[in-house]
């Protein structure tokens, strides 16, 4: 009896066994089973959910609606921050502005990738390098900053300025293909530390040219753009009837989620959003109340018992006053200051309000369009294209297709590097029969194309408006062309009309944030100021933003924050 229910005890046990087996290679098997077709998925690559990660010195901005242009004083009657409502999708931010030490590892790695000594690249290293000389005033004695602001160690963690906002595009540009290079070579796509060792003008990496062309990156070299990740490069062996088949998707794709998006400079909408930082006014679903600057309240002096009576923020206290008297300096500064120094706002960003003003992306335009968009607006899309060759493929940038630009005080910058893939404006192929976009050059959208001028008549066909209009435009400013010659001399062209009325043209960049220059009145997240995109200064800095793919928040909402 006692030997009976033992064997019928060992027999339940084995049956329980076997269904949670079952269960288990079912549930296993229901993982990998596509939800469209049935198919097992267990080879194919890419098929699993995985979440962003921040990139380097990125902290996470869940997004949002906010009252963009709304400012509590406007004493110099700019009449160009009308209140409007937008949606900022969830991105990523710089913690702190770009510092001298970040830029200078750019420039390092310019000058040793394209040696400023050879001709061809001797325009690399010079258009990218800030310009020192912002600091020189006619009535100062600045050149301590001039000589060593820079390079010395003394300032590696202050913001970098003199830089211009296209050379801030460009490291932006440049520090996407860097982390990018990085992660694949970490997740074995590309042989360890071929970025510092194998890299040359001819053979580096590009982002886009990888992901469309792999075999084109590091100029094609198989020995350092790598098939599979680590561990999936064994030799393919035979099947049963002898034949070797080769594995597919031996490349990363933007389906395998290594890849980040790209570093770029924020809109001036997610950067508003994100130095407002309202998420600290929220409190059991209700905001609390508005406030001026980017920390809570409408002060710019600490209330905090340890730190009473000190200044949140690097900026000019009034005239002669930048930083307080001798041993009682209440911001610790007189220019600008390492980062950090003072506290971060509710999403954790440093100095978004005083140090350095910030470039952002857009275009100025004294109005806010809210009309025709309000979810992450932003006046400045070009929209390019690959350009194709004559092989049918992607036509690769190399030295002797490089594109250089003169700006207008006679710099010369280049514009793209050998390894990335050329672009071209998108033409109608693109834009027939679309209701979101009809044209590449989308800057002057319903503020200062043609339509958007008095001048235009809407009876009348467009060639006779062209005819009739063609010097009545909207934004009337000068134009200047400054160009060199061919033994690289300036050859300036100055605009002498005198019918002249405005400085905003397409080239007129926003910019935001209070500076150590500025009074208190700028550091309101809603004031905005423009400047030419080619000039630089030695208040204006910038930060990198990253857009956020995937969920819009990492975790669950609670109803206190």
């Amino acid at each position: 009896m006692k030997a009976n229910r033992i064997m019928s005890l060992q027999l339940l046990l084995s049956i329980m066994l076997i269904v949670g087996f079952s269960s288990c290679s079912k549930k296993s098997s229901s993982k990998n089973t596509s939800r469209a077709t049935g198919w097992n998925m267990d080879s194919k690559k890419g098929s699993s959910t995985k979440k962003q990660e921040a990139g380097p010195g990125l902290v996470f901005v869940e997004g949002g609606t906010f009252t963009m242009g709304k400012v509590q004083d406007d004493v110099m009657h700019d009449w160009n921050n009308t209140p409007t409502q937008q949606h900022v999708q969830s991105f990523y931010m710089d913690e702190t502005e770009v510092t001298n030490s970040m830029y200078l590892d750019y420039l390092d790695w310019l000058k040793s990738v394209y040696p400023p000594t050879e001709e061809i690249y001797k325009n690399i290293y010079e258009g990218a390098s800030p310009d020192t000389l912002v600091w020189r005033n006619r009535l100062g004695y600045n050149e301590t900053m001039t000589n060593n602001y820079l390079r010395h160690p003394s300032y590696a963690e202050y913001p970098v300025v003199g830089v211009n906002w296209i050379q801030a595009t460009e490291f932006s540009n440049w520090r996407t293909q860097r982390v990018n290079e990085a992660l694949l070579e970490k997740n074995g796509y590309l042989k360890k530390n071929a970025k510092t060792l194998d890299v040359t003008a001819e053979s580096n990496f590009d982002t886009e040219t990888y992901l469309n062309s792999p075999t084109s990156a590091y100029g094609g070299n198989e020995d350092v753009v790598l098939k599979g990740g680590r561990g999936a490069r064994k030799t393919p062996k035979a099947g049963k009837d002898g034949t070797v088949t080769e594995p597919k998707n031996v490349y990363a794709q933007r389906s395998s989620g290594i890849l980040l998006p790209e570093y770029r400079l924020p809109t001036e909408a997610e950067w508003e959003y994100a130095a407002a930082a309202d998420v600290g006014q929220r409190e059991y679903n209700i905001y609390k109340g508005q406030k001026k600057y980017p920390w809570s309240g409408g002060y710019t002096r600490s209330g905090k018992r340890q730190s009473q009576g000190d200044q949140l923020a690097n900026f000019k206290q009034g005239n002669g006053d930048y930083g307080g008297i001798a041993g009682w300096s209440d911001d610790g500064a007189d220019i600008t200051n390492e980062v950090k120094k003072y506290p971060a706002n509710d999403f954790g960003l440093y100095d978004m309000a005083g140090n350095v003003a910030e470039w952002v992306q857009d275009v100025y335009r004294p109005v806010i369009d809210n009309e025709a968009n309000d979810f992450n607006y932003f006046r400045g899309n070009q929209y390019t294209k690959n350009k194709i060759g004559a092989d049918g493929k992607v036509e690769i940038v190399n030295k002797d297709n490089m594109k250089y630009d003169t700006l207008s005080n006679g710099r010369i910058i280049a514009r793209n590097f050998p390894g990335q893939i050329a672009q071209v404006p998108v033409d109608e192929q693109e834009t027939y029969l679309r209701q979101n976009f009809d044209k590449s050059d989308n800057i002057n959208y319903r503020d200062g194309d043609k339509q958007s001028t008095r001048y235009y008549n809407f009876g009348d066909s467009e060639s006779d408006n062209e005819k009739a209009k063609s010097d009545k435009v909207m934004y009337n400013s000068p134009k200047h062309n400054v160009t060199t010659d061919s033994l690289g001399k300036m050859v300036r062209k100055y605009d002498k009309s005198s019918k002249r009325t405005t400085l905003i043209n397409d080239e007129s960049r926003v910019y935001k944030g209070g500076s150590w220059r500025d009074r208190a009145y700028w550091l309101d997240p809603a004031q905005r100021r423009y400047f030419p995109q080619d000039m630089a200064t030695d208040y204006i800095g910038f930060r990198c933003a990253m857009s956020r793919v995937g969920p819009k928040a990492d975790k669950k909402r609670s109803a206190r924050n």
